[in-house]
């Protein structure tokens, strides 16, 4: 039996939240039920009150505000423990088209990725403005060079993933989940597809973010770390690198001056440059150290993993707990003797 649940984070929709679950599909091909979540994510208006009217299944509510990416992780956590197959993620100001959850699922379904992203045409959606429109797709294309993928519209938050993608993401940014999903799940090597959608007009501006110029900020500084986290020893190696090469430029300058016969007055210029190349070197060893670190917290992933696999099939029963399991060994052991 295939579960698909329907998560939206949420923070003061109660008018437009309505209109978001009538959208929403009742049935879809190769899933038996689908069920909807919500996170109150610190609202306060009456979403959650709103939700629980409309009998949304399952309600998360964040006494404050913790933000999006919070959000999604705590939505995603309750989804796995409500035994959920597949997990689409949508938002509540009804951006997207309910009906398109169809489309992102089906690959899902089919076995055919492990995450499908809805595609928002960013190029010529009329709903975009030229400015936003060059934004996305300088963004996107970044993106995808740094997690190796082909996501055409990478900030899209319309997406769908399977039950075992879902257990190996683990968001770690304060600020957006969607950049940092992407670069996780490329470097992982999970399957991702991209699916034209549609979208509606905005009914309200984003309460992601009060300007441009703090949203590209805080969105290339998501990109960065989590690259990094995936990729520390090439980027603090090529950082390394990069500064013992710059430290060449006035050693070689001051050997030339002493070739000339003109070595006084220039021993500042061989200072600089052996600082710049202990310094370089520095950060290359910090690159190892943090190899190291990332070497590390994949294996503390595969245990979380294996951990979270092994809660469900004590929910499930499949597996005894442990006292039960050491009193079954003793009774063996008593009845034996």
């Amino acid at each position: 039996m295939t579960k698909l649940i329907i998560q939206i984070p949420c923070l003061n929709e109660a008018k437009v939240l309505p209109g978001t679950l009538a959208a929403l599909p009742k049935s879809l091909p190769g899933v038996d039920s689908i069920e909807i979540l919500i996170i109150d994510d610190g609202s306060t208006d009456d979403t959650s009150g709103v939700a629980a009217r409309w009998g949304v299944n399952h309600i998360v509510r964040h006494r404050h505000n913790r933000g999006l990416a919070e959000a999604f992780r705590n939505g995603i956590d309750r989804c796995l423990k409500e035994g959920a197959d597949i997990i689409v993620n949508t938002d509540a100001d009804g951006q997207y088209v309910g009906a398109d959850i169809a489309k992102i699922v089906a690959p899902v379904v089919s076995g055919k990725a492990d995450i499908c992203m809805g595609d928002r045409s960013v190029a010529d959606n009329a709903h975009f403005s030229p400015f936003k429109r060059v934004l996305q797709r300088l963004g996107s294309f970044t993106v995808r060079q740094l997690s190796g993928t082909d996501v055409t519209d990478a900030v899209s938050g319309f997406r769908a993933m399977s039950r075992d993608a879902a257990q190996r993401i683990n968001i770690t940014t304060e600020f957006s989940y969607t950049t940092d999903m992407l670069i996780q799940a490329g470097r992982k090597r999970l399957a991702i597809v991209s699916v034209p959608i549609e979208t509606n007009a905005a009914t309200r501006p984003s309460r992601l973010f009060k300007s441009i110029p703090r949203f590209i900020l805080s969105t290339g500084l998501t990109v960065v770390r989590a690259y990094t986290t995936f990729n520390a020893l090439r980027v603090f190696l090529a950082a390394g690198a990069l500064l013992s090469a710059a430290g060449l430029v006035p050693i070689l300058r001051f050997l030339w001056f002493v070739i000339q016969g003109d070595s006084s007055g220039h021993l500042q210029s061989l200072v600089l440059g052996v600082a710049l190349i202990i310094v370089g070197v520095l950060v290359g060893t910090l690159g190892i150290l943090a190899d190291l670190i990332a070497t590390n917290r994949k294996l503390l992933e595969a245990n979380m993993l294996k951990l979270r696999q092994i809660e469900e099939k004590l929910e499930r029963g499949e597996i005894a707990p442990l006292a039960q399991t050491d009193e079954a060994e003793r009774k063996i052991l008593r009845e034996s003797a």
